[in-house]
Protein backbone atom coordinates (compact mmCIF):
# COMPACT_ATOMS: atom_id res chain seq x y z
CA UNK A 1 0.00 0.00 0.00
CA UNK A 2 1.45 3.35 -1.06
CA UNK A 3 1.96 6.07 1.60
CA UNK A 4 0.43 3.96 4.37
CA UNK A 5 -0.08 5.85 7.62
CA UNK A 6 -1.63 3.75 10.36
CA UNK A 7 -2.25 6.77 12.56
CA UNK A 8 -4.59 8.23 9.94
CA UNK A 9 -6.82 5.14 10.11
CA UNK A 10 -7.17 4.82 13.89
CA UNK A 11 -10.13 6.49 15.57
CA UNK A 12 -9.15 9.65 17.45
CA UNK A 13 -10.47 8.45 20.83
CA UNK A 14 -8.48 5.21 20.50
CA UNK A 15 -5.27 7.15 19.91
CA UNK A 16 -5.56 8.82 23.29
CA UNK A 17 -7.20 6.07 25.31
CA UNK A 18 -5.40 4.93 28.44
CA UNK A 19 -5.54 1.13 28.56
CA UNK A 20 -6.67 -0.67 31.68
CA UNK A 21 -3.74 -2.02 33.67
CA UNK A 22 -4.48 -5.27 35.49
CA UNK A 23 -2.64 -6.59 38.53
CA UNK A 24 -0.77 -9.10 36.38
CA UNK A 25 0.13 -6.42 33.87
CA UNK A 26 1.75 -4.41 36.63
CA UNK A 27 3.57 -7.33 38.27
CA UNK A 28 4.49 -10.25 36.05
CA UNK A 29 7.03 -12.23 38.09
CA UNK A 30 5.23 -15.38 39.24
CA UNK A 31 8.17 -16.84 41.17
CA UNK A 32 7.18 -19.62 43.58
CA UNK A 33 6.92 -18.42 47.15
CA UNK A 34 5.68 -14.96 46.27
CA UNK A 35 2.58 -13.80 48.15
CA UNK A 36 -0.01 -12.28 45.84
CA UNK A 37 -2.53 -10.07 47.62
CA UNK A 38 -2.84 -7.45 44.88
CA UNK A 39 -5.79 -8.61 42.74
CA UNK A 40 -8.61 -9.21 45.24
CA UNK A 41 -8.65 -12.92 44.35
CA UNK A 42 -9.91 -15.71 46.59
CA UNK A 43 -6.70 -16.94 48.28
CA UNK A 44 -7.79 -20.59 48.56
CA UNK A 45 -6.42 -22.87 45.85
CA UNK A 46 -8.98 -24.20 43.39
CA UNK A 47 -6.45 -24.35 40.53
CA UNK A 48 -8.35 -21.45 38.93
CA UNK A 49 -8.61 -19.01 41.84
CA UNK A 50 -5.98 -16.74 40.26
CA UNK A 51 -6.53 -14.53 37.24
CA UNK A 52 -4.98 -15.92 34.03
CA UNK A 53 -2.03 -14.43 32.18
CA UNK A 54 -3.58 -11.37 30.48
CA UNK A 55 -1.13 -11.68 27.56
CA UNK A 56 -1.32 -15.49 27.15
CA UNK A 57 2.49 -15.57 26.96
CA UNK A 58 3.00 -19.32 26.64
CA UNK A 59 0.41 -19.73 23.88
CA UNK A 60 1.91 -16.87 21.91
CA UNK A 61 5.38 -18.41 22.26
CA UNK A 62 4.10 -21.70 20.90
CA UNK A 63 2.21 -20.04 18.04
CA UNK A 64 5.33 -18.06 17.23
CA UNK A 65 7.29 -21.32 16.93
CA UNK A 66 4.62 -22.91 14.73
CA UNK A 67 3.82 -19.95 12.49
CA UNK A 68 7.13 -18.09 12.35
CA UNK A 69 5.56 -14.84 13.55
CA UNK A 70 7.05 -12.84 16.48
CA UNK A 71 4.97 -12.82 19.66
CA UNK A 72 4.55 -9.05 19.48
CA UNK A 73 2.64 -9.54 16.23
CA UNK A 74 0.09 -11.90 17.78
CA UNK A 75 -3.15 -11.12 19.61
CA UNK A 76 -5.54 -13.69 21.04
CA UNK A 77 -9.28 -13.25 21.35
CA UNK A 78 -12.24 -15.00 22.95
CA UNK A 79 -13.04 -16.53 19.57
CA UNK A 80 -12.24 -14.83 16.29
CA UNK A 81 -15.42 -12.81 16.74
CA UNK A 82 -13.82 -10.86 19.61
CA UNK A 83 -10.76 -10.21 17.45
CA UNK A 84 -12.97 -8.92 14.63
CA UNK A 85 -14.93 -6.73 17.03
CA UNK A 86 -11.72 -5.17 18.36
CA UNK A 87 -10.69 -4.37 14.78
CA UNK A 88 -14.00 -2.56 14.23
CA UNK A 89 -13.58 -0.60 17.46
CA UNK A 90 -10.06 0.55 16.59
CA UNK A 91 -10.65 1.65 13.02
CA UNK A 92 -14.34 2.44 12.42
CA UNK A 93 -16.04 5.58 13.67
CA UNK A 94 -19.74 4.82 14.37
CA UNK A 95 -22.35 6.45 12.12
CA UNK A 96 -19.64 7.86 9.86
CA UNK A 97 -17.38 5.18 8.42
CA UNK A 98 -17.96 1.93 6.59
CA UNK A 99 -16.56 -1.44 5.60
CA UNK A 100 -16.71 -3.69 2.54
CA UNK A 101 -17.69 -7.35 2.62
CA UNK A 102 -18.09 -9.81 -0.23
CA UNK A 103 -21.24 -11.93 0.08
CA UNK A 104 -21.86 -14.75 0.25
CA UNK A 105 -19.50 -14.79 3.22
CA UNK A 106 -19.25 -15.16 6.99
CA UNK A 107 -22.28 -13.49 8.51
CA UNK A 108 -20.61 -12.05 11.61
CA UNK A 109 -18.92 -9.29 9.58
CA UNK A 110 -22.34 -7.79 8.97
CA UNK A 111 -23.51 -8.39 12.55
CA UNK A 112 -20.43 -6.64 13.93
CA UNK A 113 -20.87 -3.76 11.50
CA UNK A 114 -24.40 -3.23 12.78
CA UNK A 115 -23.31 -3.66 16.39
CA UNK A 116 -20.70 -0.93 15.92
CA UNK A 117 -23.03 1.34 13.91
CA UNK A 118 -20.86 1.03 10.81
CA UNK A 119 -22.29 0.79 7.30
CA UNK A 120 -21.53 -2.45 5.45
CA UNK A 121 -21.13 -2.00 1.69
CA UNK A 122 -21.70 -5.42 0.18
CA UNK A 123 -19.97 -6.16 -3.13
CA UNK A 124 -21.23 -9.52 -4.32
CA UNK A 125 -18.67 -12.07 -5.44
CA UNK A 126 -18.50 -12.92 -9.12
CA UNK A 127 -20.33 -16.08 -10.29
CA UNK A 128 -17.12 -18.09 -9.84
CA UNK A 129 -16.99 -16.87 -6.21
CA UNK A 130 -13.99 -14.59 -6.81
CA UNK A 131 -13.73 -10.92 -5.71
CA UNK A 132 -14.71 -8.28 -8.22
CA UNK A 133 -11.70 -5.99 -7.86
CA UNK A 134 -13.02 -3.20 -10.07
CA UNK A 135 -16.30 -2.90 -8.15
CA UNK A 136 -14.60 -3.14 -4.75
CA UNK A 137 -12.11 -0.37 -5.46
CA UNK A 138 -14.79 1.78 -7.10
CA UNK A 139 -17.01 1.51 -4.03
CA UNK A 140 -14.26 2.37 -1.53
CA UNK A 141 -13.80 6.01 -0.49
CA UNK A 142 -12.15 8.04 2.27
CA UNK A 143 -14.53 6.71 4.94
CA UNK A 144 -14.05 3.05 3.97
CA UNK A 145 -11.80 1.61 6.66
CA UNK A 146 -11.95 -2.19 6.40
CA UNK A 147 -12.13 -4.79 3.63
CA UNK A 148 -12.92 -8.36 4.71
CA UNK A 149 -11.66 -11.27 2.60
CA UNK A 150 -12.62 -14.72 3.85
CA UNK A 151 -10.28 -17.15 2.10
CA UNK A 152 -11.06 -20.03 2.00
CA UNK A 153 -14.51 -18.51 1.98
CA UNK A 154 -17.52 -19.57 3.99
CA UNK A 155 -19.95 -20.82 2.67
CA UNK A 156 -18.47 -21.28 -0.82
CA UNK A 157 -15.34 -23.19 0.38
CA UNK A 158 -13.08 -21.76 -2.33
CA UNK A 159 -9.88 -19.75 -1.95
CA UNK A 160 -9.54 -16.37 -3.60
CA UNK A 161 -6.87 -16.04 -6.27
CA UNK A 162 -3.59 -14.77 -4.82
CA UNK A 163 -3.15 -12.12 -7.53
CA UNK A 164 -6.54 -10.64 -6.76
CA UNK A 165 -5.86 -10.57 -3.03
CA UNK A 166 -2.49 -8.92 -3.54
CA UNK A 167 -3.99 -6.29 -5.83
CA UNK A 168 -6.63 -5.48 -3.24
CA UNK A 169 -4.07 -5.21 -0.43
CA UNK A 170 -1.97 -2.87 -2.54
CA UNK A 171 -4.79 -0.70 -3.86
CA UNK A 172 -7.26 -0.53 -0.97
CA UNK A 173 -6.63 2.58 1.13
CA UNK A 174 -7.56 0.99 4.43
CA UNK A 175 -7.05 -2.19 6.43
CA UNK A 176 -7.45 -5.53 4.65
CA UNK A 177 -8.53 -8.37 6.93
CA UNK A 178 -7.96 -11.88 5.57
CA UNK A 179 -9.97 -14.42 7.52
CA UNK A 180 -8.08 -17.72 7.31
CA UNK A 181 -10.29 -19.82 9.58
CA UNK A 182 -10.08 -22.72 7.09
CA UNK A 183 -6.53 -22.30 5.79
CA UNK A 184 -5.30 -25.57 7.33
CA UNK A 185 -7.49 -27.52 4.92
CA UNK A 186 -6.13 -25.76 1.83
CA UNK A 187 -3.07 -26.38 -0.32
CA UNK A 188 -2.79 -22.62 -0.73
CA UNK A 189 -0.09 -20.90 1.29
CA UNK A 190 -1.19 -18.76 4.21
CA UNK A 191 -0.70 -15.02 3.83
CA UNK A 192 1.27 -15.18 7.08
CA UNK A 193 4.34 -15.84 4.94
CA UNK A 194 3.96 -12.33 3.48
CA UNK A 195 2.59 -10.48 6.48
CA UNK A 196 5.58 -8.17 6.84
CA UNK A 197 5.27 -7.02 3.21
CA UNK A 198 1.94 -5.29 3.83
CA UNK A 199 1.56 -2.85 6.75
CA UNK A 200 -2.22 -2.66 6.17
CA UNK A 201 -2.77 -6.42 6.43
CA UNK A 202 -4.43 -8.26 9.31
CA UNK A 203 -4.79 -12.06 9.26
CA UNK A 204 -7.17 -13.90 11.53
CA UNK A 205 -7.11 -17.61 12.26
CA UNK A 206 -8.80 -19.88 14.80
CA UNK A 207 -8.32 -22.98 16.90
CA UNK A 208 -11.95 -23.96 16.30
CA UNK A 209 -11.53 -25.83 13.03
CA UNK A 210 -8.33 -27.78 12.34
CA UNK A 211 -7.32 -27.82 16.00
CA UNK A 212 -10.66 -29.19 17.17
CA UNK A 213 -11.12 -26.62 19.94
CA UNK A 214 -14.38 -24.88 19.00
CA UNK A 215 -15.57 -25.33 22.58
CA UNK A 216 -12.88 -23.12 24.12
CA UNK A 217 -13.41 -20.14 21.76
CA UNK A 218 -9.90 -19.03 20.87
CA UNK A 219 -9.18 -16.81 17.89
CA UNK A 220 -5.81 -15.51 16.72
CA UNK A 221 -4.90 -12.23 15.08
CA UNK A 222 -1.61 -11.62 13.25
CA UNK A 223 -0.56 -8.14 12.14
CA UNK A 224 2.23 -5.61 12.37
CA UNK A 225 3.59 -4.82 15.82
CA UNK A 226 1.99 -1.38 15.54
CA UNK A 227 -1.51 -2.74 14.84
CA UNK A 228 -1.26 -5.38 17.56
CA UNK A 229 -0.15 -2.75 20.04
CA UNK A 230 -3.27 -0.67 19.35
CA UNK A 231 -5.57 -3.71 19.58
CA UNK A 232 -3.95 -4.62 22.90
CA UNK A 233 -4.87 -1.20 24.28
CA UNK A 234 -8.58 -1.94 24.09
CA UNK A 235 -8.87 -5.69 24.62
CA UNK A 236 -10.48 -6.84 27.90
CA UNK A 237 -7.76 -7.48 30.52
CA UNK A 238 -8.30 -11.22 31.06
CA UNK A 239 -10.08 -12.14 27.85
CA UNK A 240 -8.77 -15.74 27.61
CA UNK A 241 -9.64 -17.79 30.70
CA UNK A 242 -7.18 -20.18 32.33
CA UNK A 243 -8.98 -23.36 31.27
CA UNK A 244 -8.95 -22.25 27.65
CA UNK A 245 -5.27 -21.31 27.84
CA UNK A 246 -4.36 -24.68 29.33
CA UNK A 247 -6.34 -26.64 26.74
CA UNK A 248 -4.98 -24.57 23.86
CA UNK A 249 -1.38 -25.10 24.93
CA UNK A 250 -1.98 -28.81 25.35
CA UNK A 251 -3.34 -29.06 21.81
CA UNK A 252 -0.62 -26.86 20.29
CA UNK A 253 1.92 -29.22 21.78
CA UNK A 254 0.23 -32.19 20.09
CA UNK A 255 0.68 -31.18 16.47
CA UNK A 256 1.17 -34.76 15.28
CA UNK A 257 -2.42 -35.50 16.28
CA UNK A 258 -3.69 -32.25 14.73
CA UNK A 259 -1.90 -32.99 11.46
CA UNK A 260 -3.31 -36.53 11.36
CA UNK A 261 -6.84 -35.27 11.86
CA UNK A 262 -6.48 -32.59 9.18
CA UNK A 263 -5.12 -35.17 6.74
CA UNK A 264 -8.05 -37.46 7.52
CA UNK A 265 -10.57 -34.66 6.99
CA UNK A 266 -9.01 -33.82 3.63
CA UNK A 267 -9.16 -37.48 2.60
CA UNK A 268 -12.78 -37.72 3.70
CA UNK A 269 -13.58 -34.49 1.88
CA UNK A 270 -12.35 -35.96 -1.38
CA UNK A 271 -14.42 -39.12 -0.88
CA UNK A 272 -17.48 -37.12 0.11
CA UNK A 273 -17.28 -34.82 -2.93
CA UNK A 274 -17.11 -37.83 -5.22
CA UNK A 275 -20.06 -39.49 -3.51
CA UNK A 276 -22.19 -36.34 -3.55
CA UNK A 277 -21.78 -36.09 -7.31
CA UNK A 278 -23.57 -39.43 -7.66
CA UNK A 279 -26.71 -38.29 -5.85
CA UNK A 280 -29.52 -37.85 -8.38
CA UNK A 281 -30.90 -34.54 -7.07
CA UNK A 282 -27.53 -32.85 -6.53
CA UNK A 283 -26.93 -30.60 -9.52
CA UNK A 284 -23.46 -29.30 -8.68
CA UNK A 285 -20.73 -29.98 -6.12
CA UNK A 286 -18.37 -27.05 -5.74
CA UNK A 287 -14.59 -27.41 -5.17
CA UNK A 288 -13.47 -27.11 -1.56
CA UNK A 289 -10.40 -25.80 0.24
CA UNK A 290 -12.19 -26.05 3.59
CA UNK A 291 -13.60 -28.72 5.90
CA UNK A 292 -17.01 -28.45 4.27
CA UNK A 293 -18.57 -28.77 0.83
CA UNK A 294 -21.18 -26.59 -0.86
CA UNK A 295 -23.60 -28.39 -3.15
CA UNK A 296 -26.52 -27.20 -5.28
CA UNK A 297 -29.62 -29.38 -5.05
CA UNK A 298 -33.04 -29.36 -6.69
CA UNK A 299 -34.87 -28.01 -3.61
CA UNK A 300 -32.72 -27.02 -0.64
CA UNK A 301 -35.60 -26.43 1.77
CA UNK A 302 -37.14 -29.81 1.04
CA UNK A 303 -33.86 -31.72 1.18
CA UNK A 304 -32.80 -29.97 4.38
CA UNK A 305 -36.04 -30.97 6.12
CA UNK A 306 -35.80 -34.54 4.84
CA UNK A 307 -32.31 -34.87 6.29
CA UNK A 308 -33.41 -33.47 9.64
CA UNK A 309 -36.18 -36.06 9.76
CA UNK A 310 -33.50 -38.71 9.23
CA UNK A 311 -31.40 -37.33 12.09
CA UNK A 312 -28.85 -35.40 10.02
CA UNK A 313 -28.39 -31.64 10.33
CA UNK A 314 -26.67 -29.74 7.52
CA UNK A 315 -26.69 -26.00 6.74
CA UNK A 316 -29.24 -24.57 4.34
CA UNK A 317 -27.58 -21.66 2.52
CA UNK A 318 -30.27 -21.07 -0.09
CA UNK A 319 -31.01 -17.54 1.15
CA UNK A 320 -27.43 -16.41 0.62
CA UNK A 321 -26.43 -14.56 -2.59
CA UNK A 322 -25.27 -16.90 -5.38
CA UNK A 323 -26.31 -19.90 -3.24
CA UNK A 324 -29.83 -20.58 -4.47
CA UNK A 325 -30.81 -24.13 -3.45
CA UNK A 326 -27.41 -24.80 -1.90
CA UNK A 327 -26.68 -26.95 1.13
CA UNK A 328 -23.42 -26.89 3.08
CA UNK A 329 -22.07 -30.21 4.32
CA UNK A 330 -19.39 -30.25 7.01
CA UNK A 331 -16.96 -33.14 6.57
CA UNK A 332 -17.63 -35.57 9.40
CA UNK A 333 -16.08 -38.83 10.46
CA UNK A 334 -15.97 -41.68 7.97
CA UNK A 335 -19.05 -43.23 9.61
CA UNK A 336 -20.95 -39.91 9.60
CA UNK A 337 -20.14 -39.29 5.95
CA UNK A 338 -21.24 -42.79 4.99
CA UNK A 339 -24.53 -42.30 6.83
CA UNK A 340 -25.06 -39.00 5.02
CA UNK A 341 -24.47 -40.54 1.59
CA UNK A 342 -26.66 -43.54 2.33
CA UNK A 343 -29.43 -41.25 3.53
CA UNK A 344 -29.15 -38.96 0.49
CA UNK A 345 -29.20 -41.99 -1.81
CA UNK A 346 -32.44 -43.19 -0.27
CA UNK A 347 -34.30 -39.89 -0.42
Amino acid sequence: MINFNLNNLIRDNIKTIRPYSSARDEYKDLTDGMVFIDANENPFNTNVNRYPDPQQTEIKKRLSELKGIPTNQILLGNGSDEVLDLIFRVFCEPYRENIITLPPTYGMYDVLANLNAVDNMEIELEPDFQPNIEEILAAAHTHTKLLFLCSPNNPTANSFKAKRIEELINEFQGIVVIDEAYIDFSKKESWLSRLDEFPNLIITQTLSKAYGLAGIRLGVCYASQEIISVLNKIKPPYNINQLSQDKALERLNAMDAVDREVKTIITERKKLRKALKSIRFIEKVYPSDANFILAKVDDANQRYQQLVEQGIVVRNRTNQPLCDNCLRFSVGTEAENEKLIQTLTNL
